[in-house]
């Protein structure tokens, strides 16, 4: 059992974004518990989603009546504000007042292309009814609210406190994730630019604010957006289409042997000939 609900880095440049929030988990819809909103004790309504085994959970073991710690990954909205992916949620003295359960084969964490794995039995828990206040055993040493953000600093304006990283994601059997951004606060020099950096945040209302970044490397430059596959602007003359006197577009140029053959096999040169079969050799 981990104990932690945020993985530790197993690469350098490790990709992720994550952390948790205390509240309580009110839908939007009481028959579908996929959309809602988290309250928090600090009168905020996060708007968040539920992703994978926990929604299982959620209708099997949790009461949504009282406050949980959430294990989340933060996405931040167009119009401001935080989005939120409920993937877990981190009460291990819950877990172990039920039946220990056998050891899960412990997940992969992100790698240098992706965020942080799908959270063990650890965070997904079992549990009887909490109380409003943590227990030791279910406290984080980083406290409530905090975040870990690790990627490229694309955008810092330190004399507004702005700053905003791009978060790459793992690929996928089917697909290839877009990287997306997170619009953070804090003040990095402009000198960190394109580098990679690992932030330690935590929730202040709706927004993530840098307690700690750790400047680790610039970021290698990507090929041109174009990609390999862009058709190249210099075409020769011959690829162009031609135009006759009307206007019109001709058919492609085609190039016609001086001897006159128009199509069909080309019959072969005396001397063509004589090059392949070379008598005394």
């Amino acid at each position: 059992m981990r104990d932690h609900p945020i993985p530790p880095v197993t690469e350098p440049q490790q990709y992720r974004a994550i952390g948790v929030v205390r509240g309580v988990y009110v839908p939007a819809d009481p028959e579908q518990l996929t959309r809602g909103a988290i309250h928090t004790a600090d009168g905020q309504e996060l708007e968040a989603v539920v992703l994978g085994r926990l929604l299982t959970l959620m209708r099997r073991h949790l009461d949504l009546a009282q406050p949980h710690l959430w294990v989340v990954y933060p996405r931040s909205r167009e119009e401001g504000g935080l989005h939120l992916q409920m993937v877990g949620i981190w009460e291990p003295s819950t877990l172990a007042a039920a039946e220990p359960p056998a050891d899960p084969a412990e997940p992969s964490a992100a790698s240098a292309q992706g965020e942080a794995a799908e959270p063990t039995s650890a965070e997904i828990t079992l549990p009887e009814p909490t109380s409003p206040e943590p227990s030791g055993g279910d406290a984080l040493p980083e406290g409530d609210d905090y975040f870990s953000v690790r990627g490229e600093l694309v955008f810092t304006k330190p004399e507004s406190g702005d700053l905003v990283v791009k978060v790459r994601q793992l690929p996928r059997a089917d697909q290839r994730p877009a990287p997306f951004k997170l619009q953070l606060r804090g003040e990095v020099p402009l000198a960190h630019l394109r580098h990679f950096v690992s932030l330690d945040l935590r929730r202040q209302g709706q927004t993530l604010s840098v307690e700690a970044v750790e400047v680790l490397a610039p970021v290698d430059k990507r090929g041109s957006r174009g990609g390999k596959d862009r058709p190249s602007k210099d075409r020769s003359s011959k690829d162009r289409p031609s135009k006759d006197r009307s206007g019109k577009e001709r058919g492609p140029r085609r190039d016609t042997p001086r001897d006159g053959h128009q199509g069909g096999d080309r019959p072969q040169p005396q001397a063509a000939r004589s090059a392949v079969v070379r008598p005394g050799r």
